[in-house]
């Protein structure tokens, strides 16, 4: 069970002094704070800012990040890498958001295409507080795991064709599931879970 809160991001002026080809104008954010006694969000509030040619996030507790304007539709191939810059206390999952719509009320919908630094990887679907599998959770050596210093980089891509829709890390298909059942025209964006103290987004981008 998660609480949630949303906010429209500004731009911060390290994010103006740091990159012109992105901003975080126009942006939101939507906060899913733990409820879970055995597994608390730690203390500290979500950061989120342009940097280095993407986007910074500080995730104590999970949120989705998304632009009302940035929508796909069709057949398209959305795309981007996360690079997981600090260990996390446990295997936690981040990576995109499709089909998005109403993600800032009630009856929020999207599904999302997340990898954890433990070298698994999902595909789950959220209607309101509903939360159900499309693919469970999986190990697949495509996926990156952390190294040494707890950095680990993976680029995920959701490949949404005519009757089916492909899953792929670092260019590898790890899955596919039928689009039958899978809402994907809508809002893209990504998702981050709690205990993610250090995340970059780069290269987020849809093409057809």
């Amino acid at each position: 069970m998660k609480r949630y809160l949303v906010v429209a991001v500004a731009i911060s002026t390290l994010a103006a002094a740091t990159v012109a080809a992105q901003s975080t104008a126009g942006w939101k954010q939507r906060i899913d704070r733990s409820t879970s006694a055995s597994d608390p969000d730690p203390a500290g509030e979500v950061k989120f800012m342009a940097m280095g040619g993407g986007f910074h996030t500080a995730n104590p507790s999970a949120a989705i990040f998304w632009n009302p304007k940035n929508v796909a539709n069709g057949n398209y191939t959305l795309k981007a890498t996360f690079a997981q810059n600090q260990r996390s206390s446990h295997p936690n999952y981040l990576g995109l958001l499709f089909g998005g719509k109403d993600l800032d009320g009630p009856a929020q919908s999207y599904t999302y295409f997340t990898v954890a630094q433990n070298g698994t990887w999902l595909v789950k679907q959220r209607n309101g507080e509903a939360i159900k599998d499309i693919v469970a959770r999986a190990a697949n050596p495509a996926v990156v795991q952390l190294d040494a210093s707890g950095k680990a980089t993976n680029t995920l891509e959701v490949r949404v064709l005519a009757d089916k829709i492909d899953y792929v890390v670092n260019g590898t298909v790890v899955g596919s599931s039928p689009k039958t059942g899978v809402p994907t025209d809508g809002i893209y964006g990504f998702r981050i879970n709690h205990a993610l103290p250090e995340v970059m987004i780069t290269g987020l981008s849809v093409s057809k």
